[in-house]
């Protein structure tokens, strides 16, 4: 069964521009181009994240569309400077917990085949430069005492691996429980090996999900009673492991309509939980429309009816206030893995003005001053942006303005689709 994001939404270098500047896209006397060719500065050179990302703790590094080449190449030029310059420890990225755990074991360890591992992420990121970016992480890790760790913030695919995981704890820790919880655990055990197809199977043909979401609330209130010492890293990875399956079971219980903010609800929890885990500052890779603050995220899906969500980066920002940064990589046109074309953003979407105010890829920060009255209107009106890729240009999203969702963006005009690990 393929696994894709948007089931569980509903249910190398880049090129760059010459250190020196970036070319204008065309002359204009427009205030808000005007504005952004002044402060657009060009990617040779990272450094100029270093003032925008100032003290933060979390940084949300989001992308308008999965699977295109560039965008991916750049979220991994960023990594890299985040880690290597800015002390970052740790990553959470949106893709399940449990096969986080497995990634997280190669990028310290080196043990696993990574393909394979890779191969199991949802179908947007089994792909070569998803690959590169696990290679990057064992590089440095092994050549480095103070490590990167990784995870994965989502619930979405809970695999076998944290089921056994939980009954292997209560085993050594307090075999006394282990009856009790077995009781519970083993009737929710997925017992299919495809998980995408236990997701479809539990979702679409189970009526009566209750027992399921019961049972597993049973699993996670006997875990948390379970002996473990202060600060213990091994429970805490167990409870985790039940607060998913508890997360996976509640989720798909849901009206549709309901399972997107529960979703960005329990990712953004699942962030709060690693940045404290590891004590360390912490990478959010994911798509914008989790990673911006967008409390009041509505992104049109016609013939369906909007969509209407808080997303995770509107928690996180009431969380840690400025000690949470939005980056967000966004794009005018090209095309992502399907294929599916994107259309050149048309005059109503913020990147109309991104793209008609320089050529080639630039970061902006979106705090840059001064600010005429022109632009303080653009960055503080209700912003439009690219929804769903494959419903095209009548997808679109909306809620907030831009200066809420975002902190940087980083623009690139035009993008190609990434490569598959298996064609």
């Amino acid at each position: 069964m393929t696994i894709t994001r948007r089931t569980f939404l509903a249910g190398s270098a880049v090129g760059v521009a010459a250190a020196t500047g970036l070319a204008p896209a065309q002359a204009s006397g427009d205030p808000i181009t005007s504005w952004i060719a002044r402060n657009a500065m060009p990617l040779g050179d990272l450094d100029h994240l270093r003032r925008s990302i100032g003290g933060a703790q979390i940084v949300g590094l989001g992308e308008a569309v999965h699977a295109t080449a560039e965008l991916t190449h750049l979220k991994l030029r960023v990594v890299r400077y985040l880690v290597e310059r800015l002390g970052f420890r740790a990553i959470a990225f949106e893709d399940d917990w449990s096969l986080g755990t497995q990634l997280n074991e190669y990028v310290l360890t080196g043990r696993g085949d990574l393909n394979a591992l890779v191969g199991q992420l949802s179908t947007e990121s089994r792909t070569h430069e998803i690959a590169e970016l696990f290679a990057y992480l064992r590089s440095y890790n092994a050549t480095h005492r103070d490590k990167v760790r990784f995870a994965g913030a989502e619930y979405f695919a809970t695999r076998q691996l944290a089921y056994d995981a939980i009954d292997d704890y209560a085993a050594r820790r307090a075999p006394h429980r282990l009856a009790e919880l077995r009781r519970s655990l083993k009737p929710i055990r997925p017992h299919l090996e495809d998980i995408g197809a236990y997701v479809q199977w539990y979702w679409k043909e189970v009526k009566d999900k209750a027992p399921y979401v019961a049972k597993a609330q049973a699993v996670h209130t006997l875990v948390q009673k379970l002996p473990h010492r202060p600060n213990d890293r091994d429970y805490a990875i167990t409870e985790h492991h039940a607060r998913q399956i508890l997360s996976f079971y509640t989720a798909f219980s849901l009206p549709e309509a309901e399972i997107w903010s529960y979703r960005d609800a329990r990712a953004a929890e699942n962030v709060r939980w690693w940045h404290g885990f590891t004590r360390n500052k912490v990478i959010y890779w994911a798509a914008n429309a989790h990673t911006a603050n967008a409390p009041g995220l509505r992104v049109t899906v016609p013939p369906d009816p909007e969509v209407v969500f808080r997303n995770a980066g509107s928690y996180l920002r009431d969380w840690y206030g400025n000690r949470y940064r939005s980056v967000g990589c966004t794009v005018d046109h090209g095309t992502t893995l399907g294929p599916i074309t994107l259309p050149p953003a048309p005059s109503d979407w913020f990147e109309h003005q991104l793209t008609a105010a320089r050529d080639g890829q630039f970061v902006l920060d979106l705090h840059s001053r001064p600010q005429p009255d022109a632009v303080r209107a653009w960055l503080h009106g209700t912003a439009k942006t690219r929804g769903f890729p494959e419903y095209g240009a009548e997808s679109y999203m909306t809620g907030n303005s831009l200066s809420d969702w975002f902190d940087v963006v980083i623009h690139t005009p035009e993008v190609t689709p990434t490569h598959p690990l298996i064609s």
